[in-house]
């Protein structure tokens, strides 16, 4: 089949899981199409059956803003009209699905339109009422729409009430690169570079660093922790909560122990070289860290919130706090790093349960399966 697929090229979730979702797709066979502002951030190589049309957003006089929506839904049309698409595969509601929408207006093609939602489409967007409709409109009008987690799914009915049925497909691991491959040569390594004794312990935590993501949190539960046990904090990203993050390690005096790693383009060694992931997020549609952090070993404390309770499970394949119970995390945590056996049983879970239910095969065989369904519906109707 020849799908279209349209996302945020730049680092995060949806581009992530949209591109790695492409590539799986093209491995099957497929003619896969992305239809970007921008190449792909996890595009970074030549791939067979893979083509890539990027919008050339031109700064008109006219317009206050450059017209990224027109632009977009008049290269996707082209696109559709060019290479006789059989489905797009739109990711975010709003603006995506909407150009999508319009796109096959102005192809004037029966082709499929399959939407995901993603989280901040919902969970940021949707409380600004005057994109309400336009998020309803955008999926009401995909023929399937999908979201990452049943959390968000709960949550867009609730909050944008659409007519559409929502389905819930899970985001996946690229176990080919995310595993536990040399993993202890690599943690070896890496705290070599970071000058880490060997049998230290290591927390991690990945983010873009906003309010959302409560790495204060996170700080405290480490200094329950490092107050118990010899344990470095390793903070890889940067963003808006930066510098009171920098503040709070001062005033608890965990500058020694604490590692700003910044920026970084291959996170992997990051999670290869921790023992523990933490996720400590107020709202948080999936977690896409999370499961990658997993995949190469590291064992997962997280907050109840959205879908990384759907990711954890307690006390099985790690535990889950409430939202702000930094406390809870840290005792946890101690008890996790205190007892070899318990931490080898909770990451054999962890590993197993990720392969039966996040593994790329398993995800990408539910797409596939849904755009093989709509392609039949549109054949027969």
């Amino acid at each position: 089949m020849k799908i279209g697929i349209t996302c945020y090229p730049s680092v995060g979730g949806s581009g992530i899981i949209a591109t790695e979702l492409g590539i799986q797709m093209a491995r099957r066979g497929h003619e896969v199409h992305f239809i970007t502002s921008n190449v792909p951030f996890r595009l970074d190589a030549n791939h067979p059956n893979i083509y890539i049309h990027q919008t050339d957003i031109n700064d008109y006089s006219v317009f206050r803003y450059p017209p990224y929506d027109i632009t977009l839904a008049s290269k996707i049309s082209e696109v559709i009209i060019e290479y006789d698409l059989d489905v797009i595969h739109m990711h975010y509601a709003v603006p995506h699905a909407v150009c999508g929408i319009l796109a096959r207006q102005m192809a004037k093609r029966d082709v499929g339109i399959v939407t995901t939602l993603h989280g901040t489409d919902i969970t940021v967007l949707g409380y600004d009422m005057s994109l309400v409709s336009a998020i309803r409109f955008g999926i009401n009008g995909s023929d399937i729409v999908t979201a990452v987690s049943e959390s968000l799914k709960n949550q867009t009915l609730s909050l944008i009430e659409p007519e559409k049925e929502i389905q819930t497909v899970h985001n996946f691991v690229d176990e080919s690169y995310f595993n536990m491959e040399n993993r202890d040569r690599i943690k070896s390594e890496m705290k070599a570079r970071y000058e880490i004794p060997q049998d230290t312990k290591v927390l991690m935590h990945t983010s873009n660093f906003r309010k959302i993501k409560r790495i204060d949190d996170i700080v405290r539960a480490f200094d329950g922790v490092h107050g118990k046990m010899d344990s470095v904090l390793v903070l890889v990203g940067d963003g808006p909560e930066m510098n009171s993050v920098r503040q709070l390690v001062k005033r608890l005096g965990l500058q020694e122990s604490v590692i700003f790693a910044g920026q970084q383009t291959d996170v992997r060694k990051f999670y290869l070289m921790s023992d523990i992931f933490l996720l400590m997020s107020e709202k948080e549609s999936f977690g896409l860290a999370l499961l990658e952090a997993m995949n190469c070993g590291a064992v997962p404390v997280g907050t109840v919130a959205g879908g990384i309770s759907e990711v954890i499970q307690h006390e099985k394949t790690g535990y889950l706090v409430d939202i702000g119970d930094y406390t809870g995390a840290g005792e946890h945590i101690i008890k996790i790093l205190e007892d070899d056996a318990l931490y080898n049983e909770l990451q054999a879970r962890m590993l197993e349960d990720i392969r039966s239910r996040f593994h790329s095969d398993v995800i990408v065989s539910q797409y596939e399966s849904l755009y093989n369904q709509l392609i039949g519906e549109k054949n027969n109707a």
